[in-house]
C-alpha cells in the first residue's frame, strides 16, 4: 500500500533516510519546506513522517508545541503519523530487555518531555506508528555520537566509549530503521491505532565494537574512555553538553530493544549485517565520501 507521504525535518539523519526508503518504494514524497502552513502541506497525505530535530536545549520550551501542530496536520489531513521513539522514557533502572509493555518511568528532563509528547500522540486518537529505537549509525558523517566521538581516532587504532565498555547499548542503522519504518507504513491499515513498536537494530557493548571495528580495519583497536569533565566544562557555553550529561546513565545500564514484535509484524525484514552496517558508517574514515546527508544527495529527485 503506497500513497502520499510528507516529511517533516527531511534534510536531517532519519527524515533523509526515510524521504530516501519511500521514494524508493514507489511512494509520492512532499519535503515540509519551514515556513509554510503545515496544515496546507499534510493536505492529501497518507502519512506524515516527525522527522524534525530538536536540540535539547530547547526541548521543554518547543517539542510540545511541534507536536501539537503535528497533530493538527494530521487531524486535518486523516493522516497516519509516523513517529520515531527513543529509550529515553524507560528512564534509570529499566530492565534490560525494553518492549512494547515495558513502563516509561523516567522522572530526568528528557525523559518526561519524551513521555509527554507520546502521550499527546495517543491521546490524539490518530493512528501513530512510533518506531523506537537506540542510538543512530549513519552511513554519511553527520554528527551523532558515533562519528564525532567515537571513532573520530580510530585510524589511531582508538575508539571512544562513553561508558562501562562491558555493558551493551542499543544501535539503529539509519538504513534499516528507514526500511522497517516504510514498510510499517505499507501495512498501516492492519496496525493498532497506536502502535509502539521497538526496533531490535544491534545491541553491542564497546568491547564487541572494539573487535568488530578492529576486522574491518585490520587492527587492534583499544578503547578509551571519554573524558566526561570536558562535557561539564563545556555546559555553560554549549547546551547540548547538559542533555549529553543527563542521559550519561544510558551507557552504564545494559539495554537492548524486544526483536519480537517486528519480527511478527515484518518477517520478510532483513537487517543490514552488522560488519557492513559499521564497514559503511566507518568509511568516511578511510574513503573521501564527504560529507553531505542523504537527503541532500536525493532532495532533487525526492521533493514534490
Amino acid at each position: 500500500m503506497t500513497g502520499k507521504v510528507l516529511i517533516l525535518g527531511g534534510h536531517g539523519r532519519f527524515g533523509g533516510h526515510v524521504a530516501q526508503a519511500f521514494w524508493n518504494a514507489g511512494w509520492k514524497v512532499a519535503l515540509y519546506r519551514r515556513g509554510t502552513s503545515l496544515r496546507a502541506a499534510a493536505e492529501g497525505a497518507d502519512v506524515i513522517v516527525n522527522g524534525w530535530h530538536v536540540p535539547y536545549p530547547r526541548w521543554e520550551a518547543e517539542m510540545p508545541a511541534l507536536t501539537d501542530r503535528l497533530i493538527d496536520a494530521a487531524h486535518s489531513s486523516g493522516a497516519t503519523i509516523l513517529q520515531p521513539g527513543n529509550v529515553y522514557v524507560f528512564g534509570e533502572g529499566a530492565p534490560e530487555l525494553l518492549g512494547t509493555d515495558t513502563p516509561h518511568r523516567a522522572r530526568n528532563r528528557l525523559g518526561r518531555v519524551r513521555i509527554e509528547m507520546e502521550e499527546r500522540l495517543r491521546a490524539s486518537g490518530l493512528p501513530v506508528i512510533l518506531l523506537r529505537a537506540g542510538d543512530f549509525l549513519d552511513d554519511q558523517p553527520s554528527g551523532n555520537w558515533f562519528d564525532k566521538v567515537m571513532v573520530r581516532d580510530l585510524r589511531k587504532g582508538t575508539l571512544t566509549w562513553p561508558g562501562n565498555p562491558a555493558i551493551p547499548h542499543a544501535w539503529a542503522w539509519l538504513p534499516d530503521l528507514a526500511g522497517a519504518a516504510r514498510m510499517l507504513a505499507d501495512r498501516r491499515a492492519e496496525l493498532p491505532r497506536f502502535a509502539d513498536l521497538p526496533f531490535p537494530g544491534f545491541t553491542l557493548s564497546g568491547q564487541e565494537m572494539a573487535t568488530h571495528l578492529g576486522h574491518i580495519v585490520g587492527r587492534d583497536i583499544a578503547i578509551r574512555p571519554l573524558r566526561w569533565w570536558m562535557l561539564q566544562l563545556a555546559q555553560p557555553v554549549w547546551g547540548t553538553a547538559g542533555g549529553l550529561l543527563e542521559m550519561r546513565y544510558l551507557w552504564d545500564m545494559p539495554h537492548r530493544l524486544d526483536p519480537a514484535p517486528l519480527a511478527t509484524l515484518l518477517p520478510e525484514f532483513r537487517p543490514t549485517p552488522l560488519d557492513e552496517a559499521l564497514r559503511r558508517a566507518t568509511a568516511h574514515l578511510t574513503a573521501g565520501t564527504g560529507s553531505r546527508t542523504p537527503a541532500d544527495a536525493a532532495a532533487p529527485r525526492r521533493a514534490a
